[in-house]
């Protein structure tokens, strides 16, 4: 999996890296268990933007108890009913289907 510091993801969405560590700090966005708040996965980014659907996704995940380790987990586990992982769906505009999984896990 490839990662970003907080500089190259400020750098990527035209903000302040204090504002990257906000954005983790409120969910918005997920670090790397273990990382402190050093490496975000690139795949978490696309066109120049955090993905679409990921920080309503991340609330569903901590509304459903969901540590951070158990969300970072579940985003990049494999499914082969997706196909591939909730993050490549997400990545793909499958988001509505990925969110409907991730409300059933919580119940």
């Amino acid at each position: 999996m490839d990662t970003l510091t907080p500089a190259e993801v400020a750098e990527q969405l035209g903000v302040s890296t204090n504002k990257v560590r906000q954005l983790i700090s409120e969910r918005k966005l997920l670090a790397v268990p273990g990382s402190g708040n050093s490496r975000i996965p690139a795949d978490f980014l696309q066109d120049g933007a955090i993905l679409k659907h990921l920080p309503g996704l991340l609330t569903v995940l901590h509304d459903g108890r969901f540590t951070d380790e158990e969300a970072f987990e579940w985003l990049f586990r494999a499914d082969d009913s997706l196909p591939g992982t909730p993050v490549q769906a997400l990545r793909d505009d499958r988001h509505t289907e990925v969110t409907r999984r991730a409300q059933a896990l919580a119940l």
